[in-house]
C-alpha cells in the first residue's frame, strides 16, 4: 500500500478511536474491545440508562454511515461474540433491543441486512449465520385489540445455525442446533436439530449434517 494511502487510513482510524472514546464516555455501559473494527464509530448507537452493550474482540462491520442501527432501551443488555461480521454491503442491520430485554449473538457470527427486535430474549449460539431480508421478533409488537393484549417469548438459536434470506421467526421459537431455514419462511413453531425447514408456515423438510466445519 502507498504512503500515503496508509497515512490516509491510520488518520481515519484515529479520527473513529477518538468518537467511539466519546460514545463509551456518553454511554458508560459501552464497552468495544480495542480489536474490534473502528468502523463502529460510524454505526447509530443509541443507549439508554443502565444499558449495556459489549462488543468482543474482532468484530467487524463496514464503514457506511448509519448502516447499521443498535438501540437499547433503559437496561437493556447486548453481547456480541468474538469475530462476529455485521455486514451492511447488501442492505441496513437494524438492531433493537428494548428495556430490560437481552440480546446475545455467539462468536462467530455473521448478519447480513436483518431486522432483530427483542423485548424479552434473543440468544444465538456460535456461528450463527442470518441473511439479508431477515426478521426475528420475539413479540408481537402490539395489542391486537383491548381484549387481545401483546404477547412474546425469547427466541433462542442453537450452534451452527443458518437462517438464509427474507425468513421471519416469531415469538417464542427455538430453531436447534445444526437447523437451516430456507429463504422465503416463517417460522412459528420450534425446529429440531440438524433439520432443514422451508415454507409459510416452515416445516421439516430434510436432514442436515455436521455444519461446523462449513465456510
Amino acid at each position: 500500500m502507498p504512503f500515503a494511502s496508509r497515512w490516509l487510513l491510520r488518520a481515519i482510524q484515529a479520527a473513529d478511536r477518538r468518537q467511539l472514546r466519546r460514545l463509551a464516555a456518553l454511554h458508560p455501559g459501552l464497552s468495544i474491545d480495542p480489536s474490534a473494527s473502528t468502523n463502529f464509530a460510524r454505526a447509530r448507537i443509541v443507549m439508554g440508562p443502565g444499558a449495556v452493550l459489549k462488543i468482543g474482540a474482532n468484530v467487524a462491520t463496514e464503514r457506511t454511515p448509519g448502516a447499521l442501527t443498535l438501540l437499547l432501551g433503559p437496561g437493556a443488555h447486548v453481547e456480541i461474540g468474538a469475530r462476529t461480521w455485521l455486514r451492511t454491503e447488501l442492505e441496513q442491520i437494524h438492531i433493537s433491543v428494548f428495556a430490560g430485554a437481552r440480546l446475545v449473538l455467539g462468536p462467530d457470527s455473521w448478519l447480513n441486512g436483518c431486522h432483530l427486535s427483542a423485548k424479552h430474549a434473543l440468544l444465538c449460539g456460535r456461528r450463527t449465520w442470518i441473511g439479508p431480508g431477515c426478521r426475528l421478533i420475539d413479540s408481537d409488537q402490539h395489542d391486537l385489540d383491548a381484549e387481545h393484549k401483546e404477547r412474546g417469548g425469547p427466541i433462542t438459536l442453537g450452534d451452527h445455525v443458518w437462517i438464509t434470506s427474507d425468513v421471519t421467526v416469531l415469538r417464542g421459537v427455538r430453531i436447534g442446533s445444526h437447523a437451516v431455514i430456507g429463504a422465503r419462511s416463517l417460522v412459528n413453531h420450534d425446529v429440531p436439530d440438524h433439520a432443514l425447514v422451508h415454507g409459510v408456515p416452515a416445516r421439516v423438510r430434510g436432514t442436515v449434517g455436521d455444519r461446523s466445519q462449513t465456510s
